[in-house]
């Protein structure tokens, strides 16, 4: 009989573990000397011994989760408890023990880190509602909109809450967007009706400024073509390519008359010629106005300046050309600063640039997913494909919001 401090062999080859309890059997062993037989079984113990170290360092370096590691700590109590191994199978068990004290511990940790997480996440997007719905009742339709485009951003960062809250606040979130977008929608929409009506009233201008192009009651006639410019500044502005084109009528049959009744009073152009001083230093104040910088007041003064100048009366006809240009070129700046902003606020052509940029972002989000789960899979090949593709949608979406910034979005 062979024999160590934690286990023996009997003669008949039976192998026994000294535990706590008493002797508990290990195997049998014929194939060769007890020595052999001890010694085969202590190497078993130390196989244990080897397993719960490495157990017990990845619980305690790595992210291993609570539920793996419990189902291995599970694997080798059963090897321990089955005492299929010689050596102090009682501290092995204390091991595992303290192993799983460490793992509860571990999991309360994580269960207080992620309540807290989303307690935050909650208080965060309640924040974002909040401010969307005060930001759906503005009328800061250009800063309001970029705001709420950034909300949009902030909350696809934040974690999800539990499906109904999550659910509660979005529908919160989405309706105050929603509620923005049909305000500013009627808001432009308005003012296109506005510049509707514009056209047509001056269509009714221009026809009845045609139609007097031809008189040669001069004084009646100028009189009721400077009430025709009164009532055309009245109006407002029609669409750009209305506007222009009745703007031209408009100049023209002023100028088919004006021009007439300048070669009967051809005896007038000394006071032509003091009219083509006033025109020019008025051309020079308006000149003063380009660039624009502020659109409000510069259409204001270039009105005044108007007025100023339509009083005047006619200038030799030679010198009209240059010195009206000098107006015009004011105007068109005018004009083109104005068109400006209103490219920069339509609600059409921005809901078009978004909703390309939208999909196109989707197309993107959507292939990068496929990627890390074909990664994760080991497919490389299908991920490599997917990032070919990727790189053009990339592409096509950077076009897009380019595109995007000229509405300052």
């Amino acid at each position: 009989m062979s024999s160590d401090p934690w286990g023996r062999v009997d003669e008949t080859g039976t192998v026994y573990v000294r535990t706590a309890e008493g002797e508990q059997v290990v195997g049998s062993w014929q194939a060769g000397s007890p020595e052999e037989a001890l010694a085969y079984f202590e190497r078993k113990y130390e196989g244990l011994v080897v397993e719960i170290g490495l157990l017990e360092r990845r619980v305690k370096t790595t992210d291993l989760s609570a539920k793996d590691a419990t189902a291995a700590i599970e694997h080798l109590r059963q090897q321990v408890d089955e005492h299929h191994a010689v050596g102090d199978l009682a501290a092995l068990g204390k091991r595992l023990d303290s192993l799983v004290a460490t793992v509860d511990s571990r999991r309360e940790e994580r269960r207080i880190q992620k309540a807290k997480q989303t307690d935050e996440a909650r208080g965060a997007k309640e924040a974002l509602v909040v401010e969307a719905e005060e930001l759906a009742q503005s009328e800061q339709w250009r800063s309001a909109g970029e705001r709420l485009r950034a909300l949009v951003d902030t909350w696809k960062g934040l974690p999800r809450l539990d499906r109904k809250s999550d659910d509660e606040l979005w529908h919160r979130f989405s309706h105050a967007r929603s509620a923005f977008s049909k305000r500013r929608k009627a808001h432009f929409a308005a003012l296109d009706a506005q510049r509707e009506d514009a056209r047509k009233v001056k269509e009714k201008l221009v026809a009845e400024a045609e139609s007097l192009s031809g008189s040669t009651d001069w004084g009646t006639t100028a009189a009721r073509y400077r009430d025709l410019m009164t009532e055309w500044k009245a109006a407002g502005r029609a669409q750009r390519e209305a506007e222009d084109e009745l703007w031209n009528r408009f100049r023209g049959a002023q100028d088919v008359f004006f021009a007439a009744r300048s070669g009967v009073f051809a005896e007038r152009d000394e006071e032509q010629g003091e009219n083509l001083k006033l025109k020019e230093e008025l051309a020079a104040e308006a000149e003063k106005l380009v660039p624009v910088t502020d659109l409000k007041a510069a259409r204001a003064a270039f009105r005044a300046l108007n007025e100023r100048w339509e009083a005047i009366g006619h200038v030799p006809r030679d010198a009209r050309p240059k010195v009206e240009g000098r107006m015009h070129a004011v105007e068109r700046a005018l004009q083109e600063a104005e068109e400006s902003e209103w490219r920069r606020t339509n609600p059409e052509a921005r809901a078009r640039a978004e909703g390309l940029t939208g999909q196109l972002q989707a197309a993107v989000d959507k292939l990068r997913t496929q990627i890390d789960t074909a990664r994760a899979s080991g497919n490389n090949a299908r991920a490599d494909k997917l990032s070919r593709e990727l790189e053009g949608r990339q592409a096509l979406l950077d076009q897009a919001l380019k595109g995007l910034e000229e509405f300052g979005g």
